[in-house]
């Protein structure tokens, strides 16, 4: 932390924060650590940007001066006017973790100083405890990795016991792989290269031996459960709400995440001397397993973000409702993947917005989870198999390559854009209509 004086002409509040708080007045040391380390161990494990710049606003109004807070990548910059020269607190972090639990405890803490239960000091101590607190246990991570993606595997077609075997033993090895990784260094490109490269593997490993005839599958779905969702969805708020720099960081992050998943795959399958086909029809499943396999993704994705056991249930119930949803509206109604994703993520916006707020959750992780099932994972691999297919193959590529290509990667993105685009307005309309809610959610008890 690096603490700077500047004079006024530095510091003027722009769209990315607040400034809160009644009259300046001197603070003590403790309460002017405590609103940087606050705002950073959020910031850090995936709060959107507009709940830490509320949270850590109405912290320094309860503890009694003003405060600016600039959140960037990289570094948070808070103002702190407790005397006549303003001082600003400069904090190296970043959003790369995704932690619930940590955030709903961090929020319960800001809660006790706003009622005055607790000060600065102890305060501080807790936070320290919290940014400790340890990941899920190996067992639950990779035990629920390899049930997500055999679900994920259910809803996609996989019909073979076999098939889906292979993806759970996949996507468990490749959760103690990434665990291991994750002890071995901090890059947060790694994991998700390696993870995605075993899975490319196994599944031309599959298809060399003939153990399976849905390679597509079998190589696809542990790797659908690396995608960066609550990235994708924070800085797509970010967009929303003119913070451009932070925004386009967090979605140039989550891109890069994506493209580390298709190169481990694209490799891991190379290696084994198989390609991924380019277009595959997917088979009809039925309605009972479709929504339980939902519920099942959506607790993995739980689990990956720390959410704890006992709320489990809720965005469980959630996604199966969101996906008896969309597959209605698919079968019944005839519409498309990308409006009945819309159809879908609106209904979990408006559920999921108020949700959020009351068990102090991360929105993005929350929502996320509950709609992990329509995210277009096998759409997205496709197109960038196409794409190498295209790059190798030259002026010998077929005209149907191309096609299935382009039509693989403009399904993949209109239904990302129909799944952001249904969770964000939901969320941003409920927030301007009562701005009460924000504040309820970020550091308030009713």
């Amino acid at each position: 932390m690096a603490n700077a004086e500047m004079s006024n002409n530095g510091g003027g509040p722009d769209q990315g924060s607040v400034v809160v708080g009644r009259q300046a007045q001197v603070a003590s040391a403790e309460q002017l650590a405590l609103l940087p380390h606050v705002a950073k161990l959020l910031l850090e494990n995936g709060q959107s940007t507009e709940k830490i710049v509320t949270a850590s606003g109405r912290l320094a109004d309860a503890m009694g001066f003003r405060a600016t807070v600039f959140p960037h990548w990289g570094e948070l910059t808070i103002r702190i006017d407790d005397a006549s020269v303003p001082r600003y607190e400069i904090v190296g972090c970043a959003p790369l973790g995704v932690d619930m639990r940590k955030v709903a405890a961090a929020t319960d803490v800001i809660d006790e100083v706003c009622d005055g239960r607790l000060d600065a000091e102890t305060a501080r101590s807790a936070l320290d405890t919290i940014a400790r607190f340890p990941p899920v246990s190996l067992t639950r991570f990779a035990l629920l990795a390899a049930a997500g993606a055999a679900a994920l595997g259910v809803i996609f077609g996989a019909a073979h016991l076999l098939s889906l075997a292979l993806i759970a033993v996949s996507a468990g090895a490749g959760a103690c792989l990434r665990r291991w990784l994750s002890g071995m260094g901090h890059n947060p490109f790694v994991q998700p290269l390696c993870a995605a490269l075993l899975a490319g593997t196994i599944g031309a490993v599959a298809a060399r031996l003939q153990f399976s005839s849905s390679l597509r599958l079998v190589a696809v779905c542990p790797c659908m459960i690396l995608v960066p969702g609550p990235h994708l969805l924070n800085g797509t708020i970010d967009l929303a709400r003119a913070r451009i720099g932070l925004g386009a960081s967090r979605l140039a992050y989550a891109g890069l995440i994506i493209l580390m998943i298709c190169t481990g795959l694209l490799s891991g399958l190379w290696l084994g001397g198989v390609g991924l086909p380019v277009s595959a029809p997917s088979q009809p499943v039925p309605f009972g397993y479709d929504v339980i396999a939902a519920g099942v993704a959506v607790a993995a994705y739980g689990t990956f973000f720390a959410m704890p056991w006992r709320m489990l249930p809720i965005p469980i119930a959630i996604g199966m409702f969101a996906h008896a949803s969309r597959w209605a509206m698919i079968s019944f109604a005839g519409v498309g993947a990308a409006t009945g994703a819309l159809a879908a993520c609106l209904v979990v916006g408006i559920i999921v917005t108020p949700l959020a707020d009351r068990m102090r959750l991360p929105f993005a992780a929350f929502a996320f989870a509950s709609v992990v099932s329509l995210i277009p994972g096998g759409f997205l691999f496709r197109m960038a198999g196409g794409l190498v297919d295209l790059l190798s193959l030259g002026n010998k590529a077929s005209f149907d390559v191309l096609r299935t290509t382009i039509a693989d990667g403009t399904t993949a993105i209109l239904v990302m854009l129909a799944m952001a685009f249904g969770l964000i307005v939901p969320k941003m309309c409920i927030e301007f209509l009562y701005p009460d809610l924000a504040k309820s959610g970020s550091g308030g008890r009713r």
